[in-house]
């Protein structure tokens, strides 16, 4: 097996040309078997195999840097980079990431896990090496989806005025998670390149190397002529505009051509672009016939692509299906997304009201505040954006949409813990971050029932409304959710509702009589939880039942602007009030109830909220263990703050 005898950049040198091929086929069924076990991001990966290789035969990393925007296509670098043996352990706990990350390799530069940011950070490095008389190529890899956001713009903007030798790998495979919407990506279906231009600029360049002094007397007059020259054979494209050589569009998948252009550019001063077009989920046929479901995929049977479905429904589902519903009856409801259709579930929607249906590419800040544009002109749109991505777009909440009080609905997807995909995607902040702006309510639903009467409230609202929720299926319902909401009041679930079989209580000789129990005065719990949490605090509840420990759950519907005397009465004759909050600790929910508690006298509480580190992945059992918020722990934390002295 080739692949196993490379340890390093070094070998894949060494390696002979015709061997490429058999190479390039090896890496591919390796993605494929472990993200099949592992789950990940598939299609991206098979597409940059030959680019991926022809980048690591040319430049020689890490002297040279190969940064990748948004790094999910990432796991060949890996495995060319010494770390092939230890790929079955991608997205496992305490296994290798499926991003870049600084500690795993001094191949890789940046952390990342977010898209756009790859020419930002290529610059800074180019220019901190140029400071200190480094050599060194940058090299920066991105998509054409990335090149969608904001912060790619403004990158490209700045390079093209410093001028220096950055160089820009775009990866067109005319996919970014969704298929690719927006001028840009029109725009670059059609860019083509005259390769008589570039044959007559390369020989220009040769000539003029050989001319002493020639960049500082006749640079500018030679910038100049290139222009003209360019201006004759072909339209300037937006690549030239901004200061930058183009070439392309190249085989992604033909090694030899990318790497004599590779080659090539490596001797040219000034930024330039690279245009690569590949297919997205290369070699094997479900990636390629549906990139956008392999993108990031659970594990699945490799036979045949599919992945295992689950008669339970997931909070993702329960509000595609939910916003159709209300989106039938109300002609003015609208959806946005950031080429997130699929994965915010938000493609049904897209499929049966195509009008009413926006994906603006990867740009957070601009969805959310076109949104604010549809809301002043009368419509009712609905965000829905993963939590670790509305980071990018807090300003635009606050100034565009919280100020104005503009009727915007935020839904984010995968808020609080979520597996497998590390530190970058973590849900953990949006609490913190939201909950003290003024004008903005932010709802917790519990439970698919809960959901539906969350997003209903907030579409009737005429203020802005945050909903966030789990990357996780929907509890067993309770009835209690069915309620009517209240603002600013919780769920009291009494313990009876989730484990009629635990109402008779444990003691050392096994179950009691109800009427010895009633003349016993019982320890009595209330958790306190936001409405992520809802399952393990269940568990927990049942775990003190079973020590004899009665546990009831108030369910915080809201985490800001929370009714604290209807949570008081609830809370004022228990042995203890645990909190429970899947988000970080400081400037959290949790907090503020556990201080206002205090306020009225009541001092037997703890919080159990997220620490202020970034969490590493793995399931989200294990997460929660690594925090001590699995069912054990916290029932273990209410257990000692009952018999606290």
């Amino acid at each position: 097996m080739l692949l196993s005898k490379i340890n390093s950049p070094d070998d894949l040198k060494k390696l002979p040309e015709d061997q490429l091929p058999k190479l390039s086929e090896e890496i591919r069924k390796k993605i494929i078997e472990v993200v099949g076990k592992n789950g990940g991001h598939l299609a991206s990966n098979l597409g940059v195999v030959e680019l991926t290789i022809a980048l690591h035969r040319v430049f020689n990393s890490p002297e040279d840097a190969i940064i990748f925007d948004v790094s999910h296509q990432c796991y060949v670098h890996k495995m060319l980079t010494g770390r092939f043996s230890d790929f079955s352990t991608i997205r496992k706990k305490n296994g290798l990431s499926g991003f870049t990350r600084r500690t795993e390799s001094k191949h890789d530069f940046f952390d990342n896990g977010h898209a756009s940011t790859s020419i930002s950070q290529g610059l800074g490095l180019l220019t901190a090496w140029n400071l200190q008389k480094k050599n060194g190529k940058v090299v920066a890899v991105i998509g054409d989806g990335s090149l969608t956001g904001g912060l790619a713009l403004e990158a490209m903007n700045h390079a093209g005025q410093l001028g220096k030798n950055l160089i820009v790998v775009l990866n067109d495979n005319k996919m970014s998670i969704s298929e690719n919407t927006g001028a840009v990506s029109k725009y670059l279906s059609k860019l083509t390149m005259s390769g008589f231009y570039q044959n007559i600029r390369h020989k220009i360049d040769l000539a003029l190397s050989k001319i002493p002094n020639s960049n500082r007397h006749i640079g500018k007059f030679v910038y100049r002529f290139k222009r003209s020259l360019k201006a004759l054979f072909l339209s300037n494209n937006f690549f030239t505009d901004l200061g930058f050589e183009y070439v392309g569009p190249l085989d992604g998948h033909n090694i030899g051509e990318l790497e004599n252009v590779f080659k090539d550019v490596k001797k040219l001063q000034g930024p330039v672009v690279v245009h690569v077009v590949t297919k997205k989920g290369k070699g094997y046929s479900p990636a390629e016939n549906d990139p956008a479901a392999f993108h990031g995929i659970g594990p699945f049977l490799i036979s045949d692509g599919k992945v295992e479905h689950f008669d339970t429904m997931s909070f993702t589902e329960c509000f595609s299906q939910t916003l159709l519903e209300f989106a039938e009856k109300d002609k003015r409801i609208t959806a946005i997304t950031a080429a997130m259709a699929k994965g915010t579930g938000l493609d049904a929607f897209a499929r049966r009201f195509p009008e009413r249906f926006f994906d603006v590419g990867i740009a957070e800040e601009h969805a959310v505040t076109f949104a604010s544009g549809l809301a002043a002109g009368g419509l009712k749109p609905v965000v829905a954006i993963y939590s670790t991505f509305m980071q990018r777009a807090v300003d635009q909440i606050i100034h565009d949409v919280a100020l104005p009080e503009f009727p915007v609905v935020f839904c984010l997807d995968r808020a609080g813990l979520v597996p497998s995909d590390g530190e970058t995607h973590q849900g953990m902040f949006d609490i913190a971050l939201l909950r003290t702006v003024p004008n903005l309510t932010i709802l917790s639903p519990a439970t698919a029932a809960d959901f539906k009467l969350s997003l209903e409230w907030a579409l009737s609202r005429n203020k802005p409304v945050v909903l966030r929720y789990p990357k996780s299926t929907c509890p067993t319902e309770l009835k209690c959710f069915s309620q009517k909401i209240e603002e600013g009041r919780g769920v009291y679930v009494k313990c009876e509702e989730f484990a009629p079989a635990l109402s008779l209580k444990f003691d050392e000789d096994g179950l009691e009589d109800v009427s010895v129990q009633k003349k016993k005065k019982l320890k009595s719990v209330l958790f306190v939880s936001t409405g992520s949490m809802l399952s393990e605090v269940i568990q927990a509840s049942r775990n003190l039942m079973i020590e004899n420990i009665e546990a009831d759950i108030y369910s915080l519907r809201f985490l800001n602007k929370v009714d604290v005397n209807h949570l008081f009465e609830y809370a004022k004759n228990r042995d203890a009030v645990i909190f429970v909050e899947d988000g970080i600790c400081r400037g959290g929910v949790s907090e503020e109830l556990e201080y206002e508690l205090l306020k009225r006298g009541f001092n037997k509480t703890a919080v159990n909220a997220l620490p202020e580190k970034f969490l590493s992945q793995g399931t989200r059992g294990e997460i929660c263990e690594d925090v001590k918020m699995d069912p054990r722990s916290l029932a273990e934390c209410a257990y000692k703050v009952v018999y606290r002295k």
